[in-house]
């Protein structure tokens, strides 16, 4: 009875998929394929300014502008899982390796527009502000497989004399509308305030079934839909002086407390099903769970070494420690997430613009965060791609990045089985984008 207990405790705690792109544990940075190519877009005065540099409209599209964006991420999310030689009859493996698909169909778009009169100017925003994605493990994860086949083993089963079958899928969105004003001060000051509306819509489904003949020893079924809403300020500064831009931004913690809409949680046999109490707390009908935004500040430093030629360098800081999340996980972080962003833009001629750009990512996180389906790994990222000015008014803007990241291992134990996992990840993003000046 104390080994299904724990078991279902794992499997239970562990219903929870968190997808992400660039930028931090729950903030989404990459909005305007201009990003893509570039990576670094804090000292801009173009369109994506709403987002990445709100004061910098100030010297941006006089009149209207509006911009469209569309992007395809591809992320695979493993773990291999390795347990001791001896225990290996009972796993029914030493090594193996769990894979997770991360998908965001059929794309993931953006929408800009703005409009500027002389001093003043005003800016919206309509994009995937968070995580961004569904994730699917058709194997489930060790966190499931492990603590299942030791109770079996414990009985006296091997692998080959029952069935499992394993599966979790989860999705995560925030969906954000932001709008921003902007005032010039004088020839070299600008600032901003705005305001982000933050809609969270999720769900987390499974089942664990296992079955030995025609004798069933574990059905376990969930199917929790969540959705929530969450605002937060977000203040802007730049400082502008012939070719140097310097710029700060800050978006407040946005404060999300999602109550679950629960369509199936059921675990049978009986005998097991008496066990679970409350462990099955947190996943009742209108419980709520903390997914926070975290505050983010962000700095840059952008020059234009010709009037054709510009680089920008910039640093964001995701204050990760002081958001609420699942289960108190911000408790497990040492500090927020780090980021340090160079890029680099040259006009070719009126017609053509490549870039190029680079991004470092360092989580703060330790072995107690992670978990079998919510894990960080540190990354090094790096974008390019160009625009084409098709006419005075239209620009098209094409993009790709990819984030290549360091595997994460760690020690963890399911049912007194000692296990090691090594968290890894792949990151590829394309994308196009339309602007249009009116």
């Amino acid at each position: 009875m104390k080994q299904k207990t724990l078991l279902l405790g794992i499997i239970l705690n562990c219903m929870l998929i968190m997808p992400a792109w660039a930028g931090g544990l729950m903030t989404n940075t990459n909005y305007h394929i201009a990003f893509d190519r570039m990576m670094a877009r804090g000292a801009t005065f173009d369109i994506d300014a709403i987002y990445s540099n709100p004061a910098g409209l100030a010297w941006g599209h006089e009149g209207w502008q509006l911009s469209f964006n569309v992007q395809k991420p591809f992320q695979y999310r493993n773990i291999e899982a390795g347990v001791p030689a001896p225990l290996a009859p009972a796993m029914g493996f030493t090594n193996h390796e769990f894979k997770g698909k991360a998908t965001a169909n059929p794309f993931v778009p953006a929408l800009f527009g703005s409009y500027k009169h002389d001093k003043w100017a005003i800016g919206l925003m309509a994009g995937i502000v968070g995580s961004g994605g569904k994730v699917t493990y058709d194997e489930g994860v060790p966190q499931f497989v492990i603590p299942v086949r030791a109770m079996m083993g414990s009985n006296g089963l091997a692998p080959n004399m029952y069935t499992l079958d394993a599966y979790m899928q989860g999705k995560q969105y925030i969906y954000g509308v932001q709008a921003n004003f902007t005032y010039r001060l004088n020839d070299h000051w600008a600032v901003a305030a705005g305001l982000r509306g933050n809609i969270y819509s999720g769900f987390n489904r499974g089942h664990v079934i296992s079955n030995a003949g025609g004798a069933e020893l574990l059905n376990m079924q969930i199917d929790v839909d969540q959705k929530g809403f969450g605002m937060a300020p977000l203040l802007s500064l730049n400082y502008r002086w012939k070719g140097l831009t310097l710029t700060g931004r800050y978006e407040f913690r946005t404060r999300l407390n999602i109550p679950n809409d629960t369509k199936v949680l059921s675990v049978s046999p009986a005998t097991v099903a008496a066990t679970v109490g409350p462990m099955a707390a947190a996943y009742q009908d209108g419980v709520k769970t903390r997914y926070d935004m975290p505050g983010l500040l962000s700095l840059a430093a952008g020059y234009e070494i010709l009037s054709n030629l510009r680089v920008t360098s910039e640093f964001h800081f995701f204050d990760d420690k002081n958001a609420k999340m699942a289960s108190n996980r911000q408790d497990a972080i040492g500090r927020g997430t780090l980021e340090y962003l160079c890029g680099l833009e040259w006009d070719i001629n009126k017609t053509f613009t490549v870039s190029c750009g680079a991004q470092r990512t360092d989580y703060g996180v330790s072995d107690e965060y992670q978990t079998n389906t919510s894990f960080a790994c540190d990354s090094y990222s790096v974008g390019l791609g160009g625009a084409v000015n098709i006419t005075r008014h239209l620009r098209v803007n094409l993009g790709y990045f990819c984030s290549i990241y360091s595997d994460y291992t760690r020690q963890a134990s399911y049912m007194q089985v000692p296990v090691t996992e090594t968290y890894s990840r792949t990151n590829h993003v394309f994308g196009v984008g339309v602007d249009y000046k009116f």
